[in-house]
């Protein structure tokens, strides 16, 4: 008979798996919950071991390339002169001064918004609205604030409806584009 103990390297393996299968998997959690609290009590003999379940990868992250943002940044630049006002010091400005080129920048941000992304909210329900979210809601849309504790279905205020890219158009760039000039220095001659 072979000794049932998994070898050090075993063990090391098992572990990684166990985490990643832990974090990524609720059913799997609960399974390795209730094994955690059956304690130090002694193992029934195994007969046939059932197949483990193959641990989940880790997950892959994507590079994000600067492109895009940069193309994004320099729309907003040309379109309501994002980075001029973002970088201009405010402080000696009174709030009636400042009303005029945030109302400028606003209209030129929102012009971007609707020729380069059809935006829709993730939650369809006015702001303020109370509802309720099921087991399984997307946690990737949706983020739970204030006191969360215990596990759906969850009922609160919808403080803010969030929202999603449902198609995004930007303009294709040349070969050789320098995406890192948000706007061209200009000279007067």
């Amino acid at each position: 008979m072979t000794d049932p103990t998994p070898s050090f390297f075993k063990r090391v393996s098992l572990a990684f798996g166990s985490f990643f299968s832990t974090l990524g998997d609720g059913n799997y959690a609960a399974r390795v919950q209730a094994l955690r609290e059956q304690g130090d009590a002694p193992a029934a003999p195994v007969a046939a071991a059932a197949p483990a379940p193959a641990p989940v990868a880790p997950p892959v992250f994507k590079e994000a390339t600067p492109e895009a943002a940069l193309q994004l940044l320099a729309l907003l630049q040309r379109e309501a002169r994002l980075i001029d006002f973002v970088q201009e010091d405010l402080t000696g400005y009174t709030d009636a001064e400042i009303g005029g080129p945030a109302r400028l920048v606003h209209e030129g941000c929102a012009k971007v918004l609707r020729e380069h992304f059809t935006l829709a909210p993730v939650q369809p329900e006015a702001e303020g609205s109370r509802i309720m979210l099921n087991d399984g809601f997307d946690a990737r849309a949706i983020r739970l604030t204030g006191n969360v504790v215990g596990q759906a279905p969850f009922h609160g205020a919808l403080s803010h409806r969030g929202w999603r890219a449902l198609d995004t158009r930007l303009p294709r760039l040349a070969a050789g584009h320098d995406a890192s000039v948000l706007a061209q220095a200009e000279v007067e001659l």
